[in-house]
Order: C-alpha cells, then structure tokens, then sequence
C-alpha cells in the first residue's frame, strides 16, 4: 500500500504527452534510428522551441551542445568504459541530464513516464514502473539492472562503472551516493571494478553513501548520512560513520532473495591493465594506536 494519492492533468495535455512517449519509444526501438540526431531534435523542441534545423542555422553554437557528438562525458576518459557500449547509450544520456534542467524533465507528470522510456533503452534491465525523479546521474548506464517498482528520488548519483542492482522496490532517496568502483590510496589509477547490490525493498536514505561492492540485503535500511563500505543483513538498519548494523525490523519470516550473509559476489575486476594485480593493503594504524595504551590510575 503506497501513501501517495493519484493526481490528474487535463485530458488533452496528458493525451499530447502520451504521443509524444510512444512515439519516441517506437523510435529509439527502430535499429535504424540515429540516436544522436533523435535526441538532438527532442533537446531542440523541449529547449528552444524549434526544430534543430532551424536552430543550427539560428544559433549554431547552441545546436553544436544539444547534439552529444559535440560533448564528451567524464566517462569517455575512463579505461573501463566499453567504448561501443557508451556510444550506444550516449545520445540517450544527453537527452536524459538535459530534459531535466527543462520544464519538461520537472513536471512529474511527464519527466517520470520520459525517464522510464529513456531507461527501456539505456540500461542493462529495467523493470514495471520504474519511478525516477529529476537530476539523477549515472556513469555509463548500460551497466544499471533495476527490477520492479523501483524509486529513486532527485539528486542520486549511480556509479555503474562497475555495475549496479537495484532489486524490486527499492528505494533510494535524494542526494545519495552510489559507488561501483575503487581507487588505491597508493596509487590512483589503479581502480578496482566491484558489483553493488541493493536488495529488495532495501531503503539507502537521505545524503548517505554506499561504496563498491557493498551488499544491502532485501528489507535492510542505511540510514541518514550514514558511510556504508561493508554489508547489511536481511531487515537491518545501519547507521553511523562507518555505518553498522544497530537495529533490526520485527518482522515475520519471509522468503529472501538477497541476503548478504550468503549472496554470490561478481568477482572484483580491475580497470586499468596497468595494475591487473589485487591491490594489497596500503594503510596501517597511527603509531599511538598500534599498541594498547598503558591504564593510568591514581591521578588527581
């Protein structure tokens, strides 16, 4: 049961939405679409109002931005990046980050329904009913597998880079972090690629963070402005800096599909060939830490 209620718009300005979905769905369904000059039109109408033809010969450098053969993401310097993969999905991307900074991408109405078409083409997997609100980012995108009823909220970032579950109902709310890779303190470019798994109905809260390869069980919780770099069982609450397991939920047993405690990891991949090897431990304990300090009593 949700607690939210429905809400509706007039009838013709939702049935001028609904052609205007189908119609790109249809579109980016056709092999012989040109991603780029599709996504280049839609930023063309939604932004300025005009056809892109109109707009290269009008205003020529702002067209140039609105076709994502001009721009380049931060995930075209990365090594990881499957370069044939990212091509693909890039134009959608562009779409996506730039409709929301529109009065399009900012109407719940139909910034949530042109997200979930966009997700149809850009992830791995996406299930029924994916709800994502505005300002959300990814790394690459085409490593994000999201199941049913899935929520994310504004502000998230995802870093897929090295992979991403979101199982069925889960929900992760503004301004959280994801993370999927790993630098060595040692040496920065020596990456480290590992899996994140966010279990069903998993809730990862307000402003916390979840690093690489860290696996939130279904029904478990990271609270607040927590850190989480480890795991979380079935139907716990983490909290804290690093974040740990302090509570539990009073539940009655039910069938998991995610539990931490036995969950079969991807294995770690590296990114950069120049470093194939498992980073070793690079950190030790502060001096005044390594050794339990004498009990002074007596004093005062």
């Amino acid at each position: 049961m949700t607690w939210l209620k429905p809400v509706e718009i007039g009838q013709d300005a939702q049935a001028t939405y609904n052609e205007f979905l189908r119609d790109l769905d249809a579109r980016l369904s056709d092999p012989g679409t040109d991603r780029f000059e599709l996504a280049a039109a839609v930023l063309a109408e939604i932004m300025y109002g005009r056809p892109l033809g109109q707009l290269r010969a009008d205003a020529p450098l702002a067209a140039l931005n609105v076709d994502a053969r001009n721009v380049t993401f931060e995930a075209e310097y990365y090594m990881a990046t499957d370069t044939a993969a990212f091509t693909r999905v890039k134009p959608l991307l562009w779409l996506w980050k730039n409709a929301d900074l529109t009065p399009v991408g900012q109407n719940p109405v139909l910034g949530i329904p042109l997200r979930r078409v966009l997700a149809g083409h850009v992830f791995r997997r996406v299930g029924r009913d994916f709800k994502c609100w505005q300002n959300v980012e990814f790394s690459v995108g085409y490593n994000m597998e999201v199941g049913d009823d899935v929520v994310v909220h504004r502000h998230v970032l995802l870093d897929d880079i090295g992979g991403i579950e979101l199982h069925d109902n889960a929900s992760i709310s503004d301004y959280v972090n994801v993370y999927s890779h790993t630098h060595s303190v040692l040496d920065g470019p020596d990456v480290t690629l590992r899996r994140t798994v966010i279990g069903r109905g998993a809730r990862v809260t307000y402003h916390s963070t979840v690093l690489a390869g860290s696996v939130i069980s279904d029904d478990a919780m990271l609270a607040t402005h927590a850190l989480l770099r480890g795991d979380i069982p079935p139907h716990g609450i983490a909290m804290g800096v690093p974040a740990r397991t302090t509570r539990f939920k009073v539940r009655d047993p039910q069938e998991l599909h995610v539990d931490s405690r036995s969950f079969v990891r991807a294995p770690d991949r590296k990114a950069n060939p120049e470093f194939p090897d498992p980073t070793p431990n690079q950190t030790r304990l502060p001096e005044d830490q390594e050794q339990p300090r004498p009990l002074v009593t007596g004093q005062g």
